[in-house]
């Protein structure tokens, strides 16, 4: 039930997939780990869709897993002298200087700290796979809260806003920049925007379970309720042919868990990766840098940032401690590097569970991978 390669020592984390695809925990789902330069783990099993096998080549939505991606092109630029994390993001797009944000800093769209989380006006899956459009919009948004202070979760269009900033930066869209400059360089299979021809690869989501929550019990103006429903993603949106194609930045992107270590390893190994240098160490100690750490006032969870990345926090208790960063999903694909093992683990599956940070199927295959390593 279980393909792939894996090295001594980590036949816990095998048996772990292969005991979720029998219990139907999974249905589809890839794990890798890259450890000190080598992929150590490439795993897969069970079905992409009814009847169809998930094979070696198949992609995923990854859900959140995406804004590390789209942060990971943004700090490429900065390496490159192109942005300067610490410069107002209106420098290079004069634009989003409207109602206020003159002083919204690039860090600050990374670091979910831009006081911009969402459209007030209505906006439907069409606009945000318009692209420009929706990020213009954005652009003339009133700020929601104070930029630069506590974290609101740009849950949607977080991809938007740093594809605003690197059309004006760099001449072209994010999503052509992360094809070329960051995944290209390293032959790694994750899209943001699956062409016509790629598509019979993609894996079908599975709704996730009801998650227990309340939603009528948020007051109305509750930035949760404001930003997660304008529009209202679900699976059967997120599997059409239409919703593959776009290039949305924040949620949309399709990959395994082979390609999203083989990017993220550059992180994890102070830059460097397969013989490519991407980033200089200097720009990897900034991702470290805390810009926001406590209750976010989209997912009503504490959570610490850095730039680009999530950091450390109590509520994934299963990410390890130290010079780490991360994120996740929503139904638990994730990512984690891990600076001081040079590692990096992913994991991404097509049925969700009920999962924002933290669950127990994602952390149980993060705390069996650190383990391993921990033994070697």
């Amino acid at each position: 039930m279980v393909d792939g390669s894996c090295a001594e020592g980590f036949a816990p984390l095998r048996d772990l997939l292969a005991s979720n695809l029998a219990d139907g925990i999974d249905a589809g789902a890839a794990v890798a780990v890259v450890h000190d330069g080598e992929l150590v783990v490439d795993l897969w099993g069970g079905e992409a869709r009814p009847g169809v096998p998930w094979r070696a080549d198949t992609v995923v939505m990854t859900w959140s897993v995406t804004k590390v991606m789209a942060a990971l092109t943004v700090l490429v630029l900065a390496d490159r002298g192109i942005v300067d994390l610490d410069q107002r993001v209106a420098h290079y797009w004069p634009e989003f200087g409207a109602h206020g944000k003159d002083g919204v800093l690039v860090r600050h769209l990374l670091s979910h700290t831009s006081g911009v989380p969402g459209w007030s006006r209505p906006v439907t899956v069409e606009d945000l796979l318009a692209g420009a459009r929706a990020a213009d919009w954005l652009a003339d948004e009133e700020p929601w809260c104070a930029p630069g202070g506590r974290s609101a979760y740009q849950i949607v269009d977080h991809g938007h806003l740093l594809d605003g900033l690197v059309r004006r930066a760099a001449g072209r869209p994010l999503a052509d920049v992360f094809r070329e400059d960051v995944a290209g360089p390293f032959g790694a299979d994750f899209m943001i925007g699956v062409p016509e021809e790629e598509q019979h690869r993609c894996a079908d989501l599975i709704a996730p379970p009801p998650s227990g929550v309340d939603y009528s019990q948020l007051p109305p103006d509750s930035f949760l309720l404001r930003t997660m429903a304008n529009p209202l993603l679900v699976p059967a949106v997120c599997n059409t042919a239409a919703w593959r194609r776009g290039a949305v930045g924040s949620v949309g992107g399709h990959g395994n868990a082979r390609g999203v270590a083989q990017v993220q390893a550059v992180v994890s190994h102070g830059g460097e990766y397969a013989g490519r240098r991407l980033l200089q160490e200097t720009t990897i100690e900034r991702i470290l840098d805390v810009q926001a750490d406590g209750p976010d006032q989209v997912l009503l969870q504490a959570v610490t940032f850095g730039i680009g990345f999530g950091l450390p926090t109590p509520s994934a208790p299963a990410v390890p401690g130290g010079r780490t960063c991360w994120w996740s999903g929503y139904g638990g694909a994730v990512v984690v590097n891990a600076l001081d093992s040079r590692t990096t683990v992913a994991y991404t599956p097509n049925r969700m569970a009920s999962h924002l940070l933290a669950s127990p199927r994602t952390d149980a295959y993060l705390r069996t991978a650190f383990s391993c390593v921990d033994r070697l």
